[in-house]
């Protein structure tokens, strides 16, 4: 009887171990955001100041601009400080939630598609100051 008792508890233990090696801690990724808002993105006049200027003022200036730049010294709120990190690629990156830089806003969700779309849209028209 202690036999199949033990048999019973390692195939449980077995199971235990390959369902808990399925959790994903990016949810993210692995479910994108399913939001209305993409598919009604509007793309044909990206500018700076009415465009990107929008998105850093709601997600990252409350720790990225003037005084409050205490995000990592980053700096976001004029345009030659902005246009640094957009060459760079650490812009994209940091909103995007990839390469080697920290993921944007800390510590909170993802900005959405379309204004991830929106400033590399920017970014590819070569970051006019428009």
């Amino acid at each position: 009887m202690i036999k199949k008792n033990s048999h019973l508890v390692i195939v449980v233990l077995v199971l235990l171990v390959l369902v808990s090696g399925c959790y994903y801690d990016h949810a993210n990724l692995s479910y994108p955001q399913q939001n209305s808002t993409t598919a009604t993105c509007n793309l044909t006049s990206v500018t700076y100041s009415s465009s990107v200027t929008g998105i850093l003022k709601a997600n990252c200036y409350s720790c990225h601009s003037g005084s409050a730049a205490a995000g990592g010294g980053v700096q976001l709120d004029t345009y030659a400080t902005l246009k640094v990190y957009a060459a760079n690629g650490q812009l994209l990156n940091s909103i995007s939630h990839t390469g080697s830089v920290p993921a944007m806003p800390l510590n909170a969700a993802q900005i959405s598609s379309c204004d991830i779309s929106t400033v590399q849209k920017w970014i590819n028209n070569g970051t006019p100051n428009n």
